[in-house]
């Protein structure tokens, strides 16, 4: 029997290895099932059995104990900066915190708030958080805020090959956008579009994905971002729709997501976001929406209608006072939903649980949705949204992308049935070991050739340099100390 720590960081185990735990969550059929004491055989970077007993002969054997051998969750909307949305969480209104840029910032010229080697370092120090949280796939999202207008192919290169050193799949291209939100004044929030500029960034987006796709063994994917739905023209969404389906990709654009939004949407187009895009033929399944949170019914019953796909977040929306209305009601529509934690950490199992929280409050009804409901959205919800029938699964043929998340945690409740004991009392920090194509790319808190306490320093520093520049883009530029205030009286 090998124990998990004589695996390699970083390497695939050689030749077949079976793996065991208290239970393995296996599909079989139509959906998934659970299977106590279950047997899970990988070799290469694919399973070839997952089931009750293995007949044939292995490399080796390891014993997970008291633990879920579970697929990899799939984070559709994965943050990889450094989180300043927590600087508004405390600190309202948004407009006056440098949330959007004031109109004499934008004279004086906007201008890239890190360096190109703090955004290499910020996409690889996220994409080792998401690993430490049990999520196998990621597609990464960023602010647009602090940055000069979009993101850079560099930083995406660079991301690439994190993705690549660390084993973490992908799906990715740098962000564009054709316009932008300004201040004007108190509470005046107005679009300001550059749409040759969009148009730029989505041709350096077609040209990365081109370049990019399929490299690192298949980790590296491409997927087309343009920003959000009211700061894009409609040149630039239908060719990015077009170009979707010339390099056979998934598109993530934010839509129905909150009050702004709406309200410029009636001010351009006199329609939601899912309608203007509706009636100009660009909604279909390769469309990934985040949030979803201000959708109208009118707007729902357009993305059943066309296979569109929701990104559910419910942790970030719940945290500035919205929900999906309701997760419960989006299925009953056939709206496919998959997960998105938005945030840092990225913490998908207490995203679970503040989705399972939020519908239930919705729907005022304690059996509107289940655990296994919201397990099937981070898992099958998050592989149908990217056009995968080979990850978010764990059957023969299926890439080896695994999560195993121990039960035995002094703060978890005792089992029985795992699936409710990871979502209601779990969190990221009770992931054990996860195999990404299956290499072992995480164990025990530890990561391939990547101190994450050390980057976790690093981190802060970078945080408090962004935070210093805050006031040449908030309104007024007030002093730092002015934009954010501590909970509590500091005491010199």
């Amino acid at each position: 029997m090998t124990r998990p720590e004589e695996l390699t960081l970083g390497q695939r185990p050689a030749g077949r290895t079976l793996m065991t735990a208290d239970w393995l969550l296996a599909y079989h059929g139509e959906g998934h099932c659970l299977v106590p004491r279950g047997e899970l055989v990988i070799e290469g970077g694919e399973v070839v059995f997952a089931g009750r007993r293995f007949d044939g002969e292995v490399a080796r054997r390891i014993d997970f104990g008291a633990a879920l051998i579970s697929p990899g969750l799939i984070d559709l909307d994965a943050l990889s900066d450094i989180d300043t949305y927590v600087l508004v969480t405390d600190n309202q209104p948004g407009w006056a915190k440098g949330r959007i840029w004031p109109r004499s910032y934008v004279e004086r010229g906007p201008y890239e708030m890190y360096s190109p080697e703090e955004l290499a370092f910020q996409k690889k120090f996220a994409f080792g958080l998401s690993l430490l949280n049990g999520v196998t796939t990621a597609a990464p999202i960023a602010s647009l805020y602090y940055r000069e207008w979009g993101e850079t192919v560099a930083e995406f290169d660079a991301a690439a090959d994190a993705a690549g050193d660390l084993g973490l799949r992908v799906f990715l291209s740098p962000a564009y956008r054709s316009g932008g939100m300004v201040l004007e004044a108190p509470g005046k929030i107005v679009p300001d579009f550059d749409e040759a500029r969009g148009l730029a960034g989505l041709d350096d987006a077609i040209a990365f994905i081109e370049r990019q796709h399929g490299r690192h063994g298949g980790l590296v994917n491409g997927m087309l971002a343009p920003d959000r739905v009211e700061t894009c023209t409609l040149a630039v969404l239908q060719r990015t729709m077009a170009a979707a389906r010339d390099v056979d990709c998934r598109v993530r654009l934010h839509m129905a997501q909150g009050k702004l939004e709406l309200e410029t949407m009636q001010t351009l187009h006199g329609v939601s976001g899912p309608r203007w895009m509706a009636d100009h033929g660009l909604l279909s399944e390769r469309l990934i929406t985040p949030h979803g949170t201000h959708a109208s019914g009118d707007d729902l019953a357009l993305y059943a209608e066309n296979g569109v796909s929701i990104a559910h977040s419910p942790l970030v929306s719940a945290r500035m006072g919205s929900m999906l209305h309701s997760f419960a009601a989006c299925r009953k529509l056939g709206i496919n939903i998959g997960m998105a934690t938005d945030t840092s950490p990225p913490d998908m199992l207490m995203n679970l649980l503040m989705g399972l929280v939020t519908c239930r409050i919705s729907e005022k009804a304690s059996d509107a949705v289940l655990s296994k409901d919201f397990y099937d959205a981070a898992t099958l919800g998050g592989a149908k949204a990217l056009g995968r029938t080979d990850i978010g699964r764990l059957a023969v043929g299926t890439k080896a992308d695994i999560s195993v998340f121990r039960l035995d945690d002094p703060h978890m409740t005792p089992t029985v049935d795992p699936i409710t004991t990871v979502v209601t009392g779990g969190s990221g920090k009770v992931t054990q070991a996860v195999f990404v194509d299956g290499r072992l790319s995480m164990l025990d808190g530890k990561l391939p050739g990547f101190d994450i306490r050390a980057a976790r320093a690093r981190a802060q520093r970078q945080f408090e340099g962004l935070i210093a520049k805050y006031p040449d883009r908030s309104w007024q530029h007030p002093p730092v100390s002015e934009i954010f205030a501590p909970s509590y009286p500091v005491l010199s």
